[in-house]
């Protein structure tokens, strides 16, 4: 299958076991166990993919990001293990930070700002030493005081060694070969199943309504897989959809699923 769009959603051509991280959102102590668990266990002709919310709710955004780029690098110093075998999904805490930046430019930002401070920015501002409440003061200022204010917020985010270009690569999806078993597709929270792959906009991050509900595949894909599910309903594995999201941020697991060329569970573990 060619999308034509590679440089946003991620071919993985055919690997031996295809290993999933769910929502993380934070919790770097969970993160951290996981990834221990997880270098016993992959091997070169592997593929890793993070299914993004790697901030938000958690008090550890910082740390948590670094623990991500220090475990890539332990990664590719395993002989035969290459870059393109990590892949690191764009999720809506990511979506949401990317947009924060963008508040000068909208059209009623102060209701925006409160709405991603509701859902996960609090924390995550908190956690790089940013003022949430000086961001309600310059939603108020106009474009000007809004420039100045998420200036602050840019290169705090900055004070993590290689964070533009960490975000500059997220995917918003990421697919098995077509040659494979039985082809899959991963996404952070859903998509669209009336639109193609490469016409799915911001539908991997906002549409979950009906994930598990539906009772025919998504050609030429098998088995749908995210990382997470708004509901908090637990990890769900059905015979065409697969949810591994444990409730990480939301005092429950982190959960990371090993999946065969036939997308089948061949490990599931959580910290």
């Amino acid at each position: 299958m060619h999308t034509h769009n590679d440089h946003i959603i991620s071919p993985l051509g055919t690997p031996h076991h295809t290993w999933v991280i769910g929502s993380i959102h934070a919790d770097i102590d969970r993160l951290t166990h996981l990834h221990d668990d997880l270098l016993e266990r992959f091997s070169p002709g592997d593929r890793l993919v993070y299914t993004g919310n790697y901030t938000g709710y958690g008090a550890c955004p910082k740390e948590t990001l670094e623990e991500l780029l220090t475990f890539r690098r332990l990664l590719l110093s395993i002989p035969a293990v290459i870059p393109s075998d990590i892949t690191y999904l764009r999720g809506q805490q990511e979506e949401t930070l990317s947009k924060l930046l963008e508040l000068p430019f909208a059209q009623d930002p102060e209701k925006i700002y409160n709405w991603m401070l509701n859902n996960g920015l609090s924390q995550t501002l908190e956690g790089f030493g940013v003022d949430r409440h000086e961001g309600v003061m310059a939603t108020r200022e106009g474009v000007m005081g809004l420039c100045r204010w998420t200036g602050k917020v840019r290169e705090a985010l900055r004070s993590i060694a290689g964070y533009d270009t960490f975000m500059a690569h997220l995917k918003r999806a990421a697919y098995t070969h077509e040659s494979t078993d039985a082809p899959m597709l991963f996404v952070n929270t859903g998509l669209d199943r009336k639109k193609s792959l490469s016409a799915q906009g911001d539908s991997f991050w906002w549409k979950s309504k009906s994930f598990h509900s539906q009772n025919k595949t998504y050609d030429p894909f098998k088995r749908i897989i995210r990382g997470f599910d708004p509901d908090h309903e637990g990890v769900q594995i059905n015979s065409m959809t697969a949810t591994i999201d444990g409730g990480c941020g939301f005092g429950g697991t982190l959960a990371c699923a090993g999946f065969d060329p036939a997308s089948e569970i061949v490990d599931l573990f959580e910290a």
